[in-house]
């Protein structure tokens, strides 16, 4: 048996620009329905929503039977969770809200094997398909992603140290946090907050560090592609559920279906 290629990883930094979405309904079911939708990948959200280690493992079962590629979104730069997730299956991991060049140490360390970091050595899981990928101890940091998010004003001073930091694969800027940390929360479209995104974007590109961005519907989306993001999403399993059911019922009652906030998903 041989080890997983990781083509999310293969994809960044290509031609390819991923296209996905978040999972925030905790449904393996509802997973795997995304799955087959033809989204790239979908990122299972283990911070905002409350989904555990063993759910989390009945989400990548679901999700693997699909065509799409799984993220997970860990709930925190916290090395033991990092640990149970890789064990668990997971090959790219996303972590929230770093800050500082020694978090981003942290979290690169924290998905390696002695000699290049701290990750817990055990040889039977799921990662490793229960023992049969044999070199899996030698091999796995080959195809492990690890995404950094970034979502304050001092995270994106911070990027260019945090971009050289060696075995990070790509940058994630995170509008809401953002926006909330700039004073205009649930509003990331204001110019200062999109002008942060654009010089983010900026420092990424003259890095040839891949950036990666979710908005809440397709012209924000596109717009993001076309400004140059290697990789982006578009709302949330359930976002996209929420906003179909208001738009059936606007029709039936006559009126025009709105949200009530701008989140991003």
């Amino acid at each position: 048996m041989t080890l997983p290629v990781n083509r999310f990883k293969q994809w960044l930094g290509g031609s390819k620009v991923p296209v996905g979405t978040w999972l925030m309904t905790a449904s393996p079911n509802v997973a795997e329905a995304i799955g087959f939708a033809g989204f790239d990948y979908v990122m299972l959200d283990m911070e905002h929503v409350p989904v555990d280690v063993p759910q989390a493992i009945a989400i990548m079962q679901a999700v693997a039977g699909t065509p799409a590629e799984l993220v997970v979104r860990l709930p925190w730069n916290d090395p033991v969770m990092v640990k149970r997730v890789l064990d668990s299956g997971a090959q790219t991991l996303m972590f929230p809200y770093i800050q500082s060049v020694e978090e981003a140490r942290q979290a690169v360390a924290s998905t390696r094997y002695p000699g290049r970091g701290f990750r817990g050595v055990a040889a039977v899981h799921r990662a490793s398909r229960y023992g049969t990928v044999k070199r899996y101890l030698h091999e796995a940091d080959r195809e492990i992603g690890v995404v950094l998010q970034l979502e304050t004003p001092e995270a994106i001073a911070a990027l260019p140290e945090i971009a050289d930091v060696e075995g990070v694969d790509a940058l994630f800027i995170g509008p809401g946090d953002l926006s909330a940390a700039m004073g205009y929360i649930g509003d990331i479209r204001h110019p200062e907050v999109q002008g942060m995104i654009g010089d983010a974007l900026d420092a990424c590109r003259a890095r040839k560090m891949p950036c990666g961005i979710v908005g809440a519907d397709p012209e924000l989306v596109g717009d993001y592609i076309a400004k140059g993001f290697g990789f982006v999403a578009i709302g949330s399993d359930m976002s996209l559920m929420m906003s179909r059911a208001q738009e059936y019922l606007a029709v039936l009652h006559g009126e025009t279906a709105t949200t009530e906030n701008s989140g991003v998903y």
